[in-house]
């Protein structure tokens, strides 16, 4: 086992060489309610010392879930589209803000405004769009309703989405979702993970961007679950720091 996660130290132990810091921040996307997997995924940034982010689905989340939030300070919400409804062109991949369309602003208007009398405190206005797509036409609704941030998948090309938003992928996904929907090749994840570290350092993606884990904890199997951890882990003992994503989406501290 020890040797599985050997590479990973490696890239680690390169970055600190190198003076390389390692923001790190974990998303978990799809939450509606409270739940026994909500209770595990919630001792578990317990243990480990990384707040989780929730992308939680306005349109559907019970207002149980608004009062779990303030009972766990290592929870944060963020803002996961609307409805989480397919409105991709037929034979496109699923998107429900991944193309124009003329009522997306005021779904926007209505997810923050009612995860707001929700979560309370405990919403960031950070929009997570559902299948990590998202288009460019929503730019000026996102500004309009007061968002900070703009969360996808893969290392973002730019700091910024537009003036005032940032963006703040996640890049780390252990679930097979085109295959058994359980756990990917371990291997495979941590080899992903050294790339995307590799390529901080060597300046070929942008080292400033926190890496981000996303799980999916409804759907975890017991191997999910247990990577997750020991990922976290891992990276915590490698000198990752867990990242401050309210901190970096507050106006002073905007990027270029």
């Amino acid at each position: 086992m020890s040797a599985l996660w050997q590479p990973l130290r490696d890239e680690l132990r390169l970055c600190r060489a190198d003076g390389l810091d390692v923001p790190l921040w974990w998303r978990d996307d799809d939450a509606i309610r409270p739940t026994p997997a909500l209770d595990r995924l919630t001792d578990m940034a317990a243990r480990v010392g990384v707040p989780v982010h929730l992308a939680v689905i306005p349109a559907l989340a019970e207002p149980a879930l608004g009062a779990y939030l303030r009972g766990n300070d290592g929870l944060i919400a963020l803002v996961h589209g609307w409805a989480h409804e397919n409105h991709a062109p037929e034979g496109d991949k699923k998107a429900e803000f991944g193309h124009p369309r003329s009522d997306g602003a005021a779904e926007i208007a209505k997810a923050v405004a009612r995860l707001e009398r929700l979560c309370g405190p405990h919403l960031l206005r950070v929009f997570v769009p559902p299948w990590n797509r998202f288009d460019n036409s929503f730019i000026d609704a996102l500004r309009s309703s007061g968002f900070r941030g703009l969360s996808a998948f893969v290392a973002r090309q730019t700091p910024m989405a537009a003036p005032g938003l940032l963006r703040i992928n996640t890049h780390v996904d252990p679930i097979d979702w085109r295959g058994t929907r359980g756990l990917i090749m371990p291997e495979t994840i941590i080899a992903g993970a050294v790339d995307r570290l590799r390529a901080r350092r060597t300046g070929t993606e942008d080292a400033t961007e926190p890496l981000g884990l996303l799980t999916h904890h409804l759907v975890h199997t017991e191997d999910v679950w247990q990577f997750t951890e020991t990922f976290l882990n891992e990276m915590l003992a490698g000198g990752a720091e867990p990242a401050s994503i309210a901190r970096l989406t507050e106006p002073d501290h905007e990027q270029t």
